[in-house]
C-alpha cells in the first residue's frame, strides 16, 4: 500500500461512515483524522465541537479541540475538506487564511459576549467557557489544519504571531502526512533535535558504556536549565516518553521542591537533583579542542525526568525565573534501531528499570504489558461466526503496537491485501484505548471514560495489572469474546444516535458511555441475579432488537439528563468527567422490557462458563510456555544455570532440576510447570543482566 492508495481507502471509509451515520462526511473527516493522531500520540484526546460564525466582515470557524494538561497546551482544530476525488493544493495562502480564521474564533471566544450568544447546550458553547475559565493557565495554542487537499510542496514551515504574548504554533495535517506518521515503525511523531541552536557547540559529555555492545551506547552530559526549557516549550509533552507522560498526567506534574530550589537556592540545584535519563537514535557526537560534544539526537525521548522538565520550564515561565546557574546531568542512551522490536523492548525496560522520584508500577508501563501480547495472540487465532450469508469467518484484529493493522499490509500483494481485509475488516480493528473503553464503561465507569483516551487508559491499566496478578487466566477468549461484543454495542448506538430526531449533534460519545452503563445497572436491578449475555451477541455478530430498542430509548433519556438545565456544573464535556453526573444519570427510571430476558444469563452460568473458559486458557498457558523453553538450546540453557548459580538466582530444587532437563534438550523436555519455572528464572537472570543471546 503506498499513500495515493491509503488516501484512497481513508476518503471512501469516510463517504461509507457518513452514509451510515448521516453525520455529515466533514465530521467523519474530522473525527476520523483525530483518532489517528492520537493513537500516534500527536493529540492525547479529541472533542468535536463545530461552530462557524463572523465577527464584523470575518469569518471564523472551529471543528474540534483538545486541552494538553501536562504542558497546558490548547489545540484548536478546523477542517479545510472537500470530499471530491478532484485534486486539490492546499498552498500556504490557504493555510494562513484558515489559521487566521481560527484565530478570530479564538479572540471572539475571549474578548466578545459570544459566550452569552452561543447556544449553552452545544459543544462549543463549552470550549468558549474552557477557554475563558484557563485562559490564565494556557501556555501555548496550537492551531491545527485537517485537510483532504494535497499539502503544497511550497509550504515548508509555518510561523503563526502569538496571540496575547501566548506562542501560537501551526501544523497542517493532510492525508499523506498521516500516512508517513502511521507506517513509521514508531507509529507516531519523531523529535529530532540539533542542540547547537539552542548552546553553541552542543551538551558536553562522556561516554558512559562499561561494556562493548550493539545494541546501545550511554553518554553522560550537563545540560543547561535553559535549553532544556527551551526544549520543553517547543515540543511540550511530546518530548516525553509515553509511559512517563501517562503516568506524569495522573500525578503532581509540577514538583514543589524542585520549584523552592530553582527559586531560593539555584546554585544548589544540580546537587539536589537527580537530573533526567533519555534515550534517543541517531545521536552525533562531536570531538573538539574542548571535549566530546551531544550535537545532534533523533527520536530524542525523556524516559525519567518529567517533573524536572516541566518544573523547571514552569518556574521560567510563571515565577520569571533566572535559569543561568541552573544545570541538569542527563544520562543519554543511543539504542541501536536495526531491530525495531528489540530497540522498542530495551526503551522499555530501561524506562522501567530508572530510578523514578516518584513510585511507578508495572500499571504505568501497562503498554508493555503481557495482557496485550494475550489479546493480540487471541485476535489472530479466533474467527467470528459467518453473518449475513457470507460463506467466510472474520477476525477482529487487535492492535497492540500503533499502526499495527496498516503495517501488515504494507508489503502484501493486491490480490493478498484484499484477502487479508476481507478475513480482518477495518470496523472489526479493537485499539488497546477501544478495550479499555468498553470494558471501562461497562463496569460502570462511564465519568472516568468520558475523562479522555490517556486518563481512561491509565485507570484501566490499574485495574488490569491487579487483576493479572491476581489470575490471569481469566483473560482468556471469552474475555475477548466480551469485548468484540461490547465494541458491537458501541458501534451500534454510534451509527444510531446520530439518525434520532431527538439529536442535534454534540455528546454522542458521552451519551453511548452513560447509556451502555446504565443499561447494564438497570438489567442487574431489574434482573435480580442476571446479566446480559454477551456471547449472544457474540454469535450473532450484532445486537438482540429487545436490546437495540433498549438503548436507543435509553439514549435519549440520557442526553436529557447530561444536559438538564439543573446540573451542577455548566460545561457539559465536563460535567459528565464527574462521579456526580454518573450519580445523577443512575437516577433515571426506565423499565426494561420483559422479552430482553431471553438475552439474559443468571450469574451462576456465567460464573460456569469463565471457570471453564480459564482451564482452556491455562491449557494455552502450559503449551506456550513448554513451546518458549524449547525455543532456546541446552547450551543457553546451561549458559543460564552457571549464571543463576554464580549470582545465587536459584530459589528451590524444583528450579535446579528444571534446569538439569532444560540443559539436556531435546534429548529431554520439562513439562509445563517446570517450563514455567524455568521463564521465571530467565527472566530474573535477564533482570540481573543477563544475555541468553550472548
Amino acid at each position: 500500500m503506498d499513500s495515493s492508495e491509503f488516501k484512497k481507502d481513508f476518503l471512501e471509509s469516510i463517504k461509507s461512515a457518513a452514509a451510515t451515520t448521516g453525520e455529515g462526511s466533514c465530521a467523519t473527516f474530522v473525527d476520523n483524522m483525530s483518532q489517528y493522531l492520537i493513537d500516534s500520540e500527536v493529540l492525547s484526546d479529541f472533542t468535536p465541537s463545530f461552530y462557524t460564525g463572523r465577527a464584523g466582515r470575518s469569518k471564523y470557524r472551529v471543528d474540534g479541540y483538545v486541552y494538553d494538561e501536562f504542558d497546558n497546551t490548547m489545540n484548536l482544530i478546523i477542517a479545510n475538506f472537500d470530499g471530491n476525488d478532484l485534486e486539490r493544493r492546499m498552498t500556504n495562502t490557504v493555510a494562513m487564511h484558515d489559521f487566521g480564521r481560527l484565530r478570530i474564533f479564538l479572540e471572539t471566544a475571549l474578548k466578545t459576549n459570544l459566550y452569552k450568544e452561543i447556544e449553552i447546550s452545544t459543544p462549543c458553547a463549552d470550549l468558549v467557557d474552557f477557554l475563558r475559565q484557563n485562559v490564565k493557565a494556557i501556555r501555548k495554542y496550537r492551531f491545527l489544519i485537517f485537510t483532504d487537499a494535497d499539502l503544497s510542496s511550497n509550504v515548508k514551515s509555518v510561523d503563526i504571531k502569538s496571540y496575547d504574548d501566548i506562542p501560537v504554533e501551526g501544523q497542517i495535517w493532510d492525508i499523506d502526512r498521516l500516512f508517513r506518521i502511521c507506517c513509521s515503525e514508531q507509529g507516531r511523531q519523531i523529535i529530532e533535535i540539533d542542540f547547537r541552536q539552542y548552546c553553541g557547540e552542543g551538551i558536553p559529555c562522556l561516554e558512559a558504556s562499561s561494556v562493548a555492545t550493539d545494541q546501545y551506547s550511554s553518554y553522560l552530559g550537563v545540560i543547561p536549565g535553559s535549553v532544556l526549557a527551551d526544549i520543553y516549550d517547543r515540543y511540550g509533552s511530546k518530548l516525553l516518553e509515553g509511559n512517563v507522560r501517562s503516568f506524569l498526567s495522573t500525578k503532581v506534574a509540577v514538583n514543589k521542591k524542585i520549584r523552592a530550589t530553582i527559586l531560593n537556592t539555584p546554585q544548589m540545584f544540580f546537587a539536589f537533583n537527580n537530573g533526567i535519563s533519555a534515550t534517543a537514535m541517531d545521536v552525533e557526537i562531536t570531538s573538539t579542542d574542548h571535549g566530546r560534544f551531544i550535537t545532534f539526537a533523533r527520536d530524542f525521548q525523556i524516559i525519567n525526568g518529567g517533573q524536572t522538565t516541566a518544573s523547571i520550564s514552569n518556574a521560567r515561565y510563571k515565577d520569571k525565573a533566572n535559569l543561568d546557574g541552573i544545570y541538569v546531568q542527563m544520562k543519554l542512551t543511543a539504542i541501536d534501531e536495526s531491530s525495531p522490536e528489540e530497540s522498542d523492548e530495551l526503551i522499555r525496560n530501561i524506562s522501567r528499570s530508572s530510578n523514578s522520584q516518584n513510585k511507578v508500577s508495572d500499571a504505568d508501563f501497562f503498554a508493555s504489558h503481557p495482557f496485550h501480547r494475550r489479546m493480540e495472540q487471541i485476535s489472530r487465532l479466533m474467527f467470528a461466526p459467518a453473518t449475513d450469508g457470507a460463506q467466510y469467518e472474520t477476525k477482529w484484529f487487535y492492535e497492540r503496537a500503533r499502526g499495527q493493522y496498516l503495517q501488515e499490509q504494507m508489503r502484501l500483494t493486491p490480490a493478498k491485501k484484499k484477502q487479508f481485509e476481507l478475513q480482518n475488516p477495518k470496523n472489526k480493528v479493537i485499539k488497546k484505548t477501544d478495550l479499555a473503553k468498553v470494558q471501562n464503561t461497562w463496569g460502570g465507569f462511564p465519568h472516568t471514560v468520558s475523562k479522555g483516551a490517556q486518563t481512561n487508559f491509565s485507570s484501566f491499566a490499574e485495574y488490569i495489572d491487579e487483576q493479572w496478578t491476581a489470575n490471569e487466566t481469566q483473560f482468556n477468549e471469552r474475555y475477548y469474546q466480551s469485548t468484540a461484543a461490547l465494541m458491537i454495542m458501541f458501534q451500534y448506538l454510534e451509527k444510531q444516535i446520530p439518525k434520532q430526531s431527538w439529536y442535534e449533534g454534540g455528546y454522542r460519545a458521552n451519551i453511548i458511555y452513560y447509556t451502555v452503563a446504565l443499561f447494564r445497572r438497570l438489567i442487574k436491578q431489574q434482573f435480580p441475579g442476571s446479566d446480559l449475555d454477551l456471547a449472544i451477541i457474540w454469535n450473532k455478530q450484532g445486537l438482540p432488537e429487545q436490546v437495540e430498542s433498549s438503548l436507543i430509548a435509553l439514549a435519549e433519556l440520557v442526553l436529557l439528563k447530561i444536559t438538564d438545565s439543573n446540573r451542577k456544573v455548566g460545561n457539559v464535556t465536563q460535567w459528565c468527567k464527574r462521579q456526580e453526573c454518573w450519580d445523577d444519570v443512575k437516577t433515571i427510571t426506565f423499565k426494561l422490557p420483559i422479552n430482553l430476558k431471553s438475552c439474559l444469563i443468571t450469574i451462576d452460568d456465567e460464573k460456569a462458563a469463565q471457570r471453564s473458559a480459564k482451564k482452556e486458557q491455562k491449557v494455552v498457558n502450559d503449551i506456550n510456555a513448554q513451546v518458549e523453553v524449547v525455543k532456546y538450546t541446552a547450551a543457553q540453557w546451561t549458559s543460564l544455570s552457571e549464571f543463576v548459580v554464580r549470582n545465587h538466582l536459584v530459589g528451590s530444587r524444583t528450579d535446579v532440576s528444571a534446569l538439569t532437563i532444560a540443559c539436556r534438550i531435546p534429548e529431554k523436555l520439562p513439562n509445563a510447570y517446570q517450563s514455567k519455572r524455568l521463564l521465571a528464572l530467565l527472566q530474573k537472570a535477564i533482570d540481573e543482566g543477563f544475555n541468553i543471546n550472548q
